[in-house]
């Protein structure tokens, strides 16, 4: 397959790129170059906001976008010239409203997150411009993400808190089920879906 991915620089997406890339996949990633790219992957150096036309007539099976945060990073891509036959989004759980019942599931509502506030409300809107305006998309809402490559100090922090004997909080005394996602098992998912 011929894979898109945006950024491929760090965590979800530098593992996303990678994963496909090992299962014999032609993986482009988009990015402004900042960082090492994976070897084996073909960079399209540029900023999502500003294509100029280089996605013009590009076609591919998929589009994995880890990096859109919003509706202008969506309404940019698609109106880049590109095509493609499917487009996955890693969209958040943070598109729930905290006083949900957790886990969180597809039926219920959506709406502002007050811990994440617009980084919820923003993935939402994206969300809804997506499925608008493409009729073979899919929108994942994961929750935390952990593994290979995390640049974000979640998944250490209560252990090493334990370690050194300090205090830490588990939401809810222990009740609510806050949800950790390993990057490998978003892999797989997308596998599932393709």
């Amino acid at each position: 397959m011929k894979i898109l991915v945006s950024g491929g620089t760090t965590f979800v997406s530098k593992f996303t790129a990678e994963y496909f890339l090992k299962r014999n996949n032609e993986v482009y990633v988009i990015n402004r170059n900042s960082r090492a790219q994976l070897d084996g992957v073909h960079l399209i150096n540029c900023d999502r906001m500003n294509l100029k036309n280089l996605l013009k007539d590009k076609h591919f099976d998929l589009i994995i976008d880890v990096t859109a945060y919003n509706k202008a990073h969506i309404e940019s891509l698609l109106n880049s010239g590109v095509t493609f036959d499917d487009y996955i989004f890693i969209s958040s759980s943070a598109v729930y409203p905290e006083t949900n019942s957790q886990p969180f599931t597809e039926e219920q509502t959506c709406g502002k997150n007050s811990v994440w506030g617009d980084y919820g409300v923003n993935k939402l809107m994206a969300e809804n411009y997506l499925l608008e305006h493409c009729t073979n998309a899919y929108i994942l809402r994961p929750p935390y993400f952990y593994g290979i490559y995390e640049n974000l100090y979640r998944e250490a922090f209560p252990f090493d808190c334990a370690e050194k004997g300090r205090k830490f909080y588990i939401p809810q005394n222990g009740d609510m089920k806050l949800q950790f996602y390993n990057v490998s098992d978003l892999c797989k998912f997308i596998e599932l879906i393709i």
